[in-house]
């Protein structure tokens, strides 16, 4: 019999509300947490597989109704970090070709998420991804 059934959003071992996965979220990330982090910790010590899927919305988006703004996109930092650690290592092996190329496309990569988050708003208008000033955005 090929009977199609509905998928369930709700795996059977989630035994926690929605408004708890929220105000669970929210806490964690008052304590400095990132959006990835949070998503790890309630997969990996509340064991819950998807947020998205329990309480309907992303992490980020129930970040931003609780009014935790982001300086900046995760992924971009992250990018950015990346693009530190390369230069880092530039300096102590100049003669390493590898780098040199991976810094090239981590930057490439910077500058067009720098346009497509300066469209979604999520980054004003006047930022601007230079390289000398990444070690005062990021510490």
């Amino acid at each position: 019999m090929n009977t199609i059934t509905k998928p369930k959003t709700e795996k059977a071992w989630v035994h926690v509300k929605p408004n708890e996965v929220e105000k669970l979220i929210v806490k964690f990330a008052k304590q400095g947490k990132q959006p990835s982090v949070v998503g790890m910790i309630m997969r990996d010590q509340y064991g819950i597989p998807d947020v998205k899927k329990l309480t309907g919305k992303s992490i980020t988006k129930i970040l931003e109704e609780a009014n935790f703004k982001m300086a900046m996109p995760e992924d971009l930092r992250a990018l950015m970090q990346k693009t530190l650690e390369l230069r880092k290592h530039i300096e102590s092996h100049p003669h390493d070709p590898a780098p040199h190329r991976s810094l090239l496309r981590t930057e490439s990569e910077i500058r067009k998420l720098e346009k497509c988050y300066k469209a979604a708003k999520k980054l004003p208008p006047e930022w601007k991804y230079e390289p000398d000033r990444i070690k005062l955005l990021l510490h």
